[in-house]
């Protein structure tokens, strides 16, 4: 596995080495142990998610509260989707800027979101089924999110909102500037 660190640092693209013949092909698509390394911290991922989605389907930007915060490790198994994390770290030098990556099955990229950050994508292809791991249980009543289109986050999705297909929830999310935060100076990993 190669890491490659995002504008924002602390989000990293994860790309597997893919074995591949005649046959097909065989790839590692999780190492706890290396990714740790790179990272230097431990992880404890403990649920697994997938969602199947078509064209246009924008899902996010969400997050969770202290202290069911998440890191997420997200990939995409079919399709082709648009992968948003968004710095929600108060103090935070990168606070309000978003890293975006195509994620596809063809390029198998995986995008690593960490604590303190929301997190979203939007379907590019005709459909997609999204996977990953979380570090944390899903627990609605910590449940977060900020609206897609905050113009004070700048986010290019790369199609029309027009075309685009949300949920009644992630379309009236609050604003970034009325929005639940994290705060940069604590450690969201102890």
């Amino acid at each position: 596995m190669e890491f490659e660190r995002c504008a924002i640092p602390d989000v990293v693209i994860c790309m597997p080495k893919v074995f591949g013949d005649d046959r097909g092909y065989f790839m590692e698509t999780f190492r706890q142990d290396e990714l740790e390394s790179f990272l230097g911290f431990r992880l404890n991922f403990c649920q697994d998610n997938e969602s199947k989605s078509s064209f246009g389907v924008l899902r996010g930007l969400h997050y969770q509260m202290p202290p069911y915060t998440q890191t997420k490790l997200v990939r995409v198994t079919e399709g082709k989707v648009l992968d948003i994390a968004v710095d929600i770290r108060k103090g935070s030098p990168h606070f309000g800027e978003s890293v975006a990556v195509e994620l596809s099955a063809e390029n198998k990229k995986q995008l690593f979101v960490p604590r303190g950050f929301a997190h979203g994508f939007v379907v590019l292809s005709e459909t997609a089924t999204f996977a990953y791991k979380c570090d944390n249980y899903y627990m609605p009543e910590y449940d977060r999110g900020i609206l897609f289109n905050d113009e004070a986050l700048k986010i290019d999705w790369k199609i029309s909102e027009s075309e685009m297909k949300l949920s009644e929830k992630d379309s009236e999310q609050p604003l970034l500037k009325d929005a639940e935060l994290f705060d940069f100076n604590n450690n969201l990993y102890e």
